[in-house]
């Protein structure tokens, strides 16, 4: 008897069947870190993702229910996007990945901003969920500059 997608699986195999893509937590990075809602600023940034993969991507992140969409109530032609719930659970995932590759491999990332966000783990990502429960899209970096705390 096959099993049921999900049932009985690794949940590390189950998270990475949701988010193990490349641009999928780039877009929960970008959404809990730079304040980004629209698909025109995900797709400006620079990460040079696609039009079409972006859209399949934020498409994938609403059927899975990390992120959710709505109108923009000053323009009902453009769509903002909102994590929701199950979405910033995946702040801490998000942080200890940032840690990580800054810890062990060469990125953009000051060694003493690494060792900021380490010591204050608990500070950051009070910060990450107070800003979304406000609806706060206040960006915690801006051009590679952290604005926190």
């Amino acid at each position: 008897m096959a099993k049921k997608p999900g049932q009985g699986r690794c949940p590390v195999s189950v998270s990475l069947d949701r988010i193990g893509d490349r641009w999928s937590l780039l877009i929960v990075r970008d959404m809990m870190i730079r304040g980004f809602r629209t698909f025109r600023e995900f797709q400006n940034f620079g990460e040079g993702i696609a039009t079409n993969i972006l859209a399949e991507r934020l498409r994938r992140l609403e059927k899975a229910g990390i992120i959710e969409s709505e109108k923009d109530p000053a323009d009902a032609r453009k769509v903002n996007y909102q994590l929701t719930g199950k979405g910033i659970d995946l702040a801490p995932v998000v942080l200890e990945m940032l840690i990580w590759a800054a810890r062990h491999e060469k990125t953009y990332l000051p060694c003493a901003a690494v060792d900021k966000f380490a010591a204050h783990r608990k500070q950051l990502l009070d910060e990450v969920r107070r800003r979304w429960k406000q609806r706060d899209s206040t960006p915690l970096q801006v051009n590679g500059e952290w604005r926190w705390p």
